[in-house]
């Protein structure tokens, strides 16, 4: 009797709910507590067996290839007895034989024949060029944040909204003189004249547009001789109402931006959007996905779209779609996973830093307690979307700390989180950060959080988190002002965080002692520490070790390397297994066998005991 089965949850929260059971709960009463389906009839016998010594695999209905026969799991959830009813009716007797899932029938949902990107932008940003509009109609200079990718839009479209005409700020082009003999000017020497002209000339009635401001001033938060010289102009007119984009990424002084009467950022996309032609609430996958694009996908849920693109602005938001849609056309059947999918490759390719993961809980050994906590946080970020945003912000975390020795797969417990959520995964070395210049490492931390952001649903990595969140302290050295001011950075970006932008950040450390007490709240960070594996979990270890490198070991042996790796981690307990598969591939010598795992196992031992002695 094979323990391997496949096990198809209806829904998300079916499925963290099997992931979250725990591990003793036999499996006939976990199937009984969700809506679950099989591959296969059920075995009466794995039915009565802890969920634990099963070798489980959940997937999703939505996941599976169109015309996949599927079974009924043959139990249902028993209710409470009521004393007016009696005993409950007992459960129905399996049906005989496959079934395939019917996708229920689909709304009347009004998909657009087709799309720009301009109607992208205004159908997504609608809320907020209404409201930047509302305050250049009251005279109400106004700076907005947001990516470059859509300010030619925006532009436009809120001196529209405003009722003004937009002027535009352009780089002229330099006049040559064959006589002159003085250097040409620079391109932002040429803008600062052409702004000067056109704030001397704007007229009731217009509106000027400065797309670029941060470049303008110099890209970044110093004073520059540009940035004192933009604005001195621009407080020299500060009766002109001006409309100016600056990227998040790059900062603006703060005596610029205090010459703006009102400061608005948007970013990603919003998960309901205002159908233009009825003016009714829709999902955004109903209002930014063409009717061709939705309907090549089987199983295309609109409703569950935003989860997957939220970090996008409404640009590149089309273009994955666009790209997904030429990715499949002509291909036979492609489903709304297949979308998914074709969606977060394509968000991973945007930025060289991000991936997308390929690790699972189950390629992770042991530490069942660890994966009941991750599976009980994971619960509460996937399961509370009916809850109102106040009631999300309280209950979930912003993310993770995992604590412990070296080697004990804090790592792969973040990518393993990464792809549970089906989202793209960016690790950053905590030292890389560090500056001792203060204001590098906060524009390093901005700009990580801007990428991250963009990329949602996605999950941030900093290795050695004590490096850049560390105690602040209250020397006035320049090395601690730069670390505290790191530290005031990260709960700056921890606490702006949009509820219905899935973003995770997760940081590892070997001592938690060292992490600011303000980044442990409740709110912001879980710590969940991953100690040195037990002798169960090291067994485990060892099983998932060699089956990933395909060498054949027994039961007894399997246990005799987990009682001779106590103390170890489990990155120690894989390059036992590493180096075995080494010396069958180039020396021929047999990987499974006893004699050679038992001399890697001592050679581990002696490195680890000479290492030690080294360092007393």
């Amino acid at each position: 009797m094979s323990d391997a089965l496949t096990i198809v949850a209806v829904g998300d929260a079916d499925r963290d709910r099997f992931h979250g059971a725990p591990p003793a709960t036999p499996l006939r009463t976990v199937l009984a507590q969700g809506a679950y389906l099989l591959l296969r009839p059920l075995d009466p016998r794995l039915a009565e067996r802890p969920v634990r010594e099963l070798d489980v695999e959940v997937t999703l209905l939505a996941e599976l290839p169109v015309g996949t026969a599927v079974y009924p799991t043959g139990l249902a959830p028993a209710a409470p007895p009521d004393a007016a009813t009696g005993p409950p009716e007992p459960a129905a007797a399996p049906r005989e034989g496959p079934w395939l899932p019917v996708p229920p029938p689909p709304p009347a949902q009004r998909f657009p024949e087709e799309l720009t990107d301009r109607q992208a932008v205004e159908i997504a940003y609608a809320a907020e060029i209404g409201q930047v509009g509302s305050f250049l109609r009251r005279r109400i200079s106004s700076i907005v944040t947001c990516d470059k990718l859509v300010v030619e839009h925006l532009g436009p479209l809120i001196g529209e909204r405003a009722g003004a005409v937009p002027i535009l700020l352009e780089t002229p082009e330099e006049e040559q003189d064959p006589s002159a003999l003085m250097a040409p000017r620079s391109r932002r020497q040429r803008q600062l004249d052409q702004l000067r002209t056109l704030l001397r000339e704007l007229k009731d009635g217009q509106v000027l547009v400065i797309p670029h401001l941060d470049l303008l001033c110099g890209g970044g938060d110093g004073l520059t001789a540009e940035a004192r010289d933009l604005i001195e102009l621009l407080y020299n007119h500060s009766s002109q109402l001006i409309l100016a984009f600056a990227d998040p990424t790059i900062g603006v002084p703060e005596v610029l931006a205090e010459r703006f009467g009102a400061r608005i950022a948007i970013t990603g996309s919003p998960r309901v959007v205002v159908d233009p032609v009825s003016g009714e609430e829709l999902p955004l996958g109903v209002c930014m996905v063409t009717r061709s694009e939705a309907g090549l996908f089987a199983g295309y849920k609109p409703e569950e779209f935003h989860k997957y693109v939220a970090g996008l602005n409404p640009i590149r938001l089309r273009q994955a779609v666009r790209y997904a849609y030429a990715e499949h056309a002509g291909r036979d059947k492609p489903t709304d996973a297949d979308l998914r999918n074709t969606i977060r490759g394509f968000k991973a390719r945007m930025s060289a830093s991000f991936e997308v993961p390929d690790v699972s809980f189950r390629d992770i050994g042991g530490y069942r307690e660890v994966k009941a906590a991750i599976a009980d946080a994971l619960e509460i970020m996937t399961g509370l979307r009916d809850l109102g945003d106040r009631s999300q912000s309280e209950l979930m975390p912003k993310g993770f700390i995992f604590y412990g020795p070296p080697g004990t797969g804090k790592t792969l417990f973040a990518k393993a989180i990464a792809n549970h959520l089906n989202a793209t995964i960016m690790v950053v070395s905590g030292p890389e950060v560090t500056d001792k210049y203060v204001g590098e490492g906060e524009r390093k931390i901005r700009e990580l959080f801007a990428s991250a952001r963009r990329n949602a649903p996605s999950v941030i990595v900093f290795d050695e988190f004590d490096a850049i969140a560390g105690r602040r302290s209250e020397r006035d050295d320049g090395g601690s002002r730069a670390g505290n001011a790191m530290v005031a950075q990260l709960l700056t970006e921890l606490d702006g965080f949009r509820e219905d932008v899935p973003f995770l950040v997760i940081g590892t450390t070997n001592q938690l002692g060292l992490i600011d007490p303000a980044l442990l709240r409740p709110s912001r960070f879980l710590p969940i520490r991953v100690d040195l594996p037990s002798q169960e979990a090291r067994r485990e270890i060892v099983a998932v070790q060699a089956r990933r490198f395909g060498i054949a070991v027994s039961d007894e042996l399997t246990g005799l390397v987990a009682e001779a790796t106590s103390g170890r981690s489990g990155d120690d307990i894989q390059s036992i297994f590493r180096d075995a598969y080494v010396g069958e591939r180039l020396h021929g010598r047999p990987a499974a066998d006893p004699a050679v795992l038992g001399e890697l196992v001592g050679r581990l031992n002696r490195s680890v005991r000479e290492k030690r002695e080294e360092t007393l």
